[in-house]
């Protein structure tokens, strides 16, 4: 979709792929993307990379500490567009929903016209080719209107598992069959949710309740709900669909997905060890060459340093979990009573209410076996000799980079994908255990003995996770699928340029 020209050196210039990426402005969206440019950028394309002006000038004040991504690197830049939120809306307790409504009514334009500036200035004296296809993540599909104002190609970034996608895709049938909405609280918690659902294609018969958290609502308007199965919709209007997963991870629904969807890419996992070799060609040294919007607590490596291997199990819950005061004493006293070494990150706003008071002394009683930490470089953490095992969210950043550092699980699902990732996790790749809804101490503490111990199902959780972590490094490799998959992907960004 290139113009073309009668120099030949023009000609060179103007095929060059330029992808536009645009992410979902919170880091769960941010990084994943982040890391694809790089590896788009690796192979060839340049790149510009759009983040909101309130997220870019945040990271602009961490400078150094955000691992120097924003200092830019010949081929690769690093621009911004408002976002249209004020800050009374921004500290709003539905933050989060205002930021997408507001994304769809002001972002559109301010993203063509950067498109389009961004191109113009390839005419003046700078080489930059024009943008020959947009890239956005989940929750910003205004961005296919953008592509086809543009006259370029469009290809969507779905931020889950390929089976949390396919449990998306599904959400419209099971509201129209009437499995969505529940009738009443009471179907939260009288076995409704164990209802088998049996006709995903591709898929094993899971529970009702581990589809997504978009389904336990009661309202038939849920906001929510329509947004999820829009966005997953949508993914059809693209020319590509990108899957941060691995063929053997997911093979049957990767299958069935591909019924659907005739250009499917699967270029997972997308974590900074597996493709170190991107960061290094950028000067990053091999480091993750994330966008942490939070300063990261590197104290805690020293702390891990000086622990037995395998002993640690690291605590986190990702950047948008809330917990109950409740909750998190339990979760406490459970770590507490497991007598096991841990570093928990307890970052600001996990605690409805905002205060993040740990229980009465908790601290006292565990300060010889564990480390606190408002935010940590997660990636380096679970590769750590220490670490052998990880309480999680099970958000699919998190559930990847685990599986890339063989790392087993302890799932505590809580919102939208994380339900399915876990039940993967537990039944169908056996390299974790799940705690109930509601946490108790009791559990907590024997989930973590179990896993940490030295028991039958503990060391086949390790030995499984071996396996995976062998699995995707092997798809990542030169010669594996995803490495095949990000040419193909490469190759088709190219061809729009013709």
């Amino acid at each position: 979709m290139c113009e073309s020209s009668s120099l030949l050196g023009a000609m060179g210039e103007r095929r060059r792929a330029h992808a536009m990426l645009f992410p979902f402005p919170c880091s769960g969206h941010i990084n994943p993307t982040l890391k694809l440019a790089e590896l788009l950028h690796s192979r060839g394309v340049h790149v510009t990379f759009v983040n909101t002006e309130h997220n870019h000038e945040r990271l602009l004040r961490r400078g150094a500490a955000s691992g120097g991504a924003l200092r830019g690197r010949e081929g690769f830049r690093f621009e911004a567009v408002p976002d249209g939120l004020s800050e009374e809306e921004r500290a709003a307790p539905d933050s989060t929903v205002k930021l997408y409504l507001s994304l769809r009514r002001s972002c559109g334009k301010p993203l063509e016209e950067l498109a389009r500036r961004v191109a113009s200035r390839g005419d003046d004296d700078d080489g930059v080719p024009p943008v020959t296809c947009v890239v956005l993540s989940g929750l910003v599909s205004f961005a296919l209107a953008v592509a086809e104002e543009l006259g370029v190609p469009a290809f969507v970034l779905w931020g889950t598992s390929a089976c949390g996608f396919a449990c998306t895709l599904r959400l419209r049938q099971l509201r129209q069959r009437g499995y969505t909405p529940l009738k009443d609280e009471s179907y939260l918690t009288n076995g409704y949710l164990d209802t088998p659902i049996d006709w995903i294609a591709g898929m094993p018969t899971v529970r009702l309740g581990d589809i997504s958290s978009f389904v336990r609502t009661l309202d038939p308007t849920s906001f929510a709900l329509r947004v999820e199965e829009d966005e997953a919709n949508s993914c059809t209007r693209a020319q590509g669909l990108i899957l941060n997963t691995f063929d053997d991870l997911e093979s049957d629904v990767l299958d069935a997905l591909k019924d659907e969807f005739p250009r499917v890419y699967t270029i997972g996992p997308l974590v900074a060890a597996m493709h170190g070799r991107v960061n290094r060609a950028n000067g990053l040294g091999g480091a993750a060459a994330g966008l942490s919007l939070w300063e990261e607590d590197f104290a805690c490596m020293a702390w891990l340093d000086a622990q037995p291997a395998g002993s640690v199990l690291y605590v986190s819950f990702g950047s948008l979990t809330v917990m109950s005061p409740d909750a998190l004493a339990e979760l406490a006293w459970g770590l507490a009573d497991s007598r096991r070494p841990f570093l928990w990150v307890v970052r600001p706003g996990l605690v409805a209410g905002g205060a993040n008071a740990l229980p009465d002394g908790f601290v006292a009683e565990t300060k010889d076996r564990c480390f606190i930490a408002e935010w940590c470089a997660q990636e380096q953490v679970l590769r750590h000799r220490a670490v052998g095992g990880f309480l999680t969210h099970s958000g699919w950043n998190s559930t990847t980079e685990s599986i890339c550092a063989g790392v087993p699980m302890i799932c505590w699902p809580g919102f939208a994908d994380q339900y399915i990732n876990s039940r993967y996790v537990r039944d169908e790749w056996g390299i974790g255990l799940r705690l109930d809804e509601e946490l108790r101490r009791e559990q907590v503490a024997a989930h973590v003995e179990e896993l940490m111990g030295g028991g039958d199902r503990g060391e086949e959780m390790r030995r499984n996770a071996a396996k995976w972590k062998a699995v995707a490094e092997a798809a990542a490799a030169k010669g594996g699928s995803s490495y095949d998959s990000l040419d193909k992907l490469v190759e088709q960004l190219r061809l729009g340029c013709q």
